[in-house]
């Protein structure tokens, strides 16, 4: 399916079923948030990396306007619904103070391998754990896939862009477990070193060499 969606680009990457809170400020983007309330329509948050609005994104829709301000800010809340591949990007429309794109939607697999995935989850937790970091994640470990999971793997924009990418469960998956693969053992090794700075200066029990 191809349609038209107004647009909202962003410096980040929204996933399928995220829960995304937002505060809009700008004139165009309360234009857009209004109207799309008020129509019950959703709208496109393409990710913006290095300055530049990139191909994919998310269609999302907006739950509730939590709060409206004076001077006509806004506290939003909204939820993503399917990724989107931008065809053409609009710049102006008629009478509206915001962008729009033609769009279609990428036929995406979203059940992968239960086993691999659990093996995720326990990668991650062992990420918090030497980050000392405390997250839940919104739903019980047999219902999680990659991106309820994503935002807590600690990738870089670019890398949870590349996951947006990617139209099967499964190569979401095997992106994830590179990825823990790759990080957990740095910061591993980054732990061991701050515990060996932290010793530094303290008295140390030490054994000679037997000889």
């Amino acid at each position: 399916m191809t349609n038209f969606i107004p647009i909202f680009p962003l410096g980040i990457v929204v996933y399928p079923n995220e829960q995304l809170n937002l505060h809009i400020f700008e004139p165009r983007y309360k234009q857009l948030i209004q109207e799309c309330f008020e129509t019950q329509k959703p709208f496109g948050i393409p990710s913006v990396i290095d300055d530049k609005i990139k191909e994919m994104g998310t269609l999302v829709r907006v739950k509730e306007i939590s709060q409206v301000y004076e001077d006509g800010k806004m506290d939003i809340k909204t939820e993503g619904l399917q990724v989107f591949r931008m065809l053409e990007l609009i710049n102006e429309l008629p009478e509206k103070l915001y962008s729009g794109a033609i769009v279609n939607y990428p036929e995406n697999e979203l059940t992968g391998n239960r086993i691999v995935m659990t093996g995720i989850i326990k990668g991650i937790r062992e990420l918090h754990h030497l980050l000392t970091i405390e997250k839940k994640f919104p739903k019980p470990d047999s219902e999680l896939w990659s991106y309820d999971v994503a935002h807590h793997a600690g990738m870089s924009l670019p890398e949870e862009y590349e996951l947006l990418e990617l139209m099967h469960e499964l190569q979401r998956q095997e992106y994830l477990k590179r990825h823990l693969t790759k990080v957990i053992p740095v910061i591993a090794e980054m732990d061991m070193l701050k515990q060996k700075i932290k010793l530094n200066g303290h008295f140390k029990n030490v054994k000679g060499l037997d000889g």
